[in-house]
């Protein structure tokens, strides 16, 4: 798996996720529970990893959607 994104906004993350599940990419977010160890402060980014065959296609579709400023 690789890393497409980083981030603290978990409304992007959800999006994002949403747009990958929808073109059928494999993708995990990791470091959702992280809270627990920093103290639930949220300053922890969350990281979006995609399988590594699709990382070109996930790259596109973030792209095409507007949020290649967002990317890793």
């Amino acid at each position: 798996m690789t890393e497409l994104l980083r981030t603290n906004d978990m409304v992007l993350l959800s999006f994002v996720e949403a747009l990958l599940k929808d073109a059928g990419i494999v993708c995990a977010v990791f470091d959702q529970n992280m809270s627990v160890v920093e103290g639930s402060l949220g300053v922890l980014p969350r990281r979006l990893l995609v399988d590594s065959e699709a990382v070109d296609e996930a790259r596109r579709l973030l792209i095409d959607a507007g949020l290649e400023k967002d990317l890793k």
